[in-house]
């Protein structure tokens, strides 16, 4: 008997290599998949301008980035929590006025960089819902806890994110190759129903998007929590989030889109060194411990041999201490 629906997945033509820079922005589920990125030691820029939820602030950002486009000091508010920007998360307030903006200016250098550099982009749409400052008309990137009254909210539509992304697609990611997934994240305050037609939305631009453009790719992170797994004990006690399990089951299924066999290999040999460096020896001067070390010291050798570009010192460092 069969007692789950396994999500079928056609893997990327083009696999993705350690070589490759990737910019992954989008909302917080991005952060976990950049997350396992880097530590498989993938080269990889996680939302510069922190979690970005809707497709419009996404866009904006990446265009700030292609344009290199620094904040000034006129567009920062002062408020209860500290200086902030409508165009960027809260993690880059400040206390202070000039600390705030530098970490902004600091956010957009390197996704400008990021960008540039960048082979692949992997885009995560969290929500079609919208807040716009009613003085200016301006999409805004996060609230910063601010009086509802300063904002107006709406649903984007299908067309919108689609021509919004189009012009990205036909200029600052014509040359990337672009994933876009819909983050399994609930946003349960706006609502079940609004929450599941906000998702339907972002499915079908998505979908129109991987047809328009050759080089626009869909991972079904979205349909691999709530049509495969399908069940609450996938979620963390908020039943908002995915659990931990639920992002292993999904990186994993990540892997077998994105990977190349021998990539893979490789993944599992850097998480074989991963769990020796995490490792702590009852003796650490033991003669035991001393030769373990040397071991996964030839073992990172030999993974030098058959990588480039991945950058092993830290490990080293952490084995050569004991001998």
């Amino acid at each position: 008997m069969q007692f789950r629906t396994t999500v079928k997945i056609e893997g990327l033509k083009r696999k993705i290599g350690h070589s490759e820079p990737i910019l992954s922005l989008g909302s917080c589920f991005a952060d976990n998949i950049a997350s396992r990125l880097a530590a498989a030691k993938f080269r990889v820029t996680a939302s510069p301008s922190g979690v970005l939820f809707n497709p419009e602030s996404i866009a904006l950002a990446i265009e700030r980035y292609s344009k290199a486009i620094a904040p000034v000091a006129e567009e920062l508010h002062e408020g209860d929590e500290g200086w902030y920007s409508f165009d960027f998360h809260s993690s880059l307030s400040s206390s202070e006025r000039e600390v705030a903006l530098a970490q902004m200016r600091q956010a957009v250098e390197q996704g400008a960089e990021a960008l540039r550099k960048a082979k692949v982009v992997i885009i995560t749409f969290g929500t079609a819902w919208v807040y716009r400052l009613r003085e200016s008309g301006c999409v805004v990137a996060n609230c910063h806890k601010q009086h509802q009254s300063l904002f107006s909210r709406e649903m984007l539509s299908i067309e919108q994110i689609v021509e919004r992304y189009a012009e990205l697609m036909e200029g600052a990611l014509a040359d990337k190759e672009v994933i876009l997934t819909v983050s399994p994240v609930r946003h349960l305050s706006d609502g079940l129903e609004a929450n599941s037609l906000s998702k339907a939305i972002l499915r079908v631009a998505a979908d129109a998007l991987t047809k328009q453009y050759d080089n626009v790719h869909y991972f079904p992170s979205f349909e691999l929590l709530n049509d495969d797994l399908r069940d609450y004990r996938f979620y963390g006690d908020d039943m908002t989030h995915p659990s931990a399990v639920a992002v292993d089951y999904i990186w994993e299924r990540f892997e077998e889109y994105a990977f190349s066999a021998a990539t893979i290999d490789i993944i599992k040999r850097l998480r074989k060194i991963a769990d020796a460096v995490a490792h702590r020896p009852l003796n650490a001067d033991s003669t035991a411990h001393r030769n373990f070390c040397l071991k996964m010291i030839g073992e990172i050798a030999a993974m030098e041999c058959v990588t480039s570009g991945i950058d092993f010192s830290e490990e080293k460092r952490h084995f050569k201490q004991f001998l």
